[in-house]
């Protein structure tokens, strides 16, 4: 059975490896090679300029101003203490939501609406119907426990076990609402964000599948015709998609036939006494000599042919 010390060294061992984690993150966010990644919007604002443009090699890439590094954790209070519309602003939406959510001081928060009354009824309810029990005092003899082995539900008699299923279902319902709540904030935040926002053709994007296509025309003509004709006045544009695998794998093949043809042409081209042959069977091995060059440019030829039919 765990205790007292085994609980304080998982413990121990939990918050030092996040506070491992949060120095990495704090350490890579002022280094000079990740500027785009952890401030993106001021780059599409046009409100900040690559560090990496000037100074020396390393300055491009490591933060050589030792004073950041005694100032590198600023930036969580002075986060927590914006309004959502500042965070917004200058973050992103995301950013303020992920702040709603996680945060326990500016906004309203899961910490003290989720964790807090359940922490409250438990202390008050599951504790004392815990320790009360004593089904543990007449294990003692057969099980090594501890004093902390009576808080837990180890020391609760099979009869008693309405009391933690009631309250599963409770803290269950409990959060589901808060969650319901808490998105229906978030949702309310999303459109008004979207709103104030200038009109973009990507926010009135949707996808449209088994469109008919007009035998004879190509698969961009046969989604242009029909949205004109049946959508006249809301139809802008359009982007087919396709699967890209089978496409994937038939570059990969023309790559493997042009480098073939390179090697060859760049071969002749220092030996031009002769002209490259293979043999068109198994790994070259077997079957008739041909002309390299010729044969690799007939390839692609053929290949550039068929997948045009496609």
């Amino acid at each position: 059975m765990a205790t007292l010390s085994d609980i304080g060294v998982s413990a121990l061992i939990n918050i030092l490896t996040a506070f491992a984690f949060l120095l990495a993150f704090a350490v890579l966010r002022i280094q000079p090679v990740n500027d785009r990644v952890y401030l993106p919007k001021w780059y599409i604002n046009g409100g900040r300029s690559s560090p990496r443009s000037g100074g020396n090699f390393v300055a491009k890439f490591v933060n050589l101003d030792f004073k950041t590094y005694l100032t590198f954790l600023n930036w969580m209070p002075q986060a927590l203490k914006m309004s959502e519309s500042e965070l917004i602003n200058h973050a992103g939406l995301d950013s303020a939501i992920f702040l709603r959510i996680y945060s326990l001081g500016c906004f309203l928060s899961y910490g003290f609406k989720i964790f807090v009354p359940i922490t409250v009824v438990a202390l008050f309810i599951l504790i004392p119907v815990n320790v009360s029990s004593g089904t543990l005092f007449f294990l003692r003899k057969e099980l090594v426990v501890s004093d902390i082995d009576k808080l837990s539900i180890s020391n609760v008699p099979p009869v008693q076990f309405f009391v933690h299923i009631g309250l599963e279902y409770l803290f269950t319902i409990w959060i589901c609402y808060m969650l319901y709540k808490e998105y229906d904030n978030v949702a309310t935040m999303r459109l008004r964000f979207l709103a104030s926002q200038r009109r973009r053709a990507e926010q009135f994007t949707v996808v449209v599948r088994n469109v008919p296509q007009i035998s004879g025309h190509s698969v961009s003509d046969s989604l242009d015709q029909f949205f004109k004709t049946n959508h006249p006045d809301t139809y802008l544009c359009h982007q087919a998609v396709y699967n890209a695998k089978k496409f994937a794998k038939l570059v990969r093949k023309r790559d493997r036939l042009q480098n073939w043809l390179d090697y060859n042409q760049l071969k002749f081209e220092r030996h031009s006494e002769k002209r490259p042959t293979k043999k068109t069977g198994f790994l070259g091995l077997w079957g008739k000599r041909v002309d390299s060059i010729d044969f690799y440019q007939q390839q692609i030829k053929e290949f550039d042919k068929n997948v045009s039919c496609c």
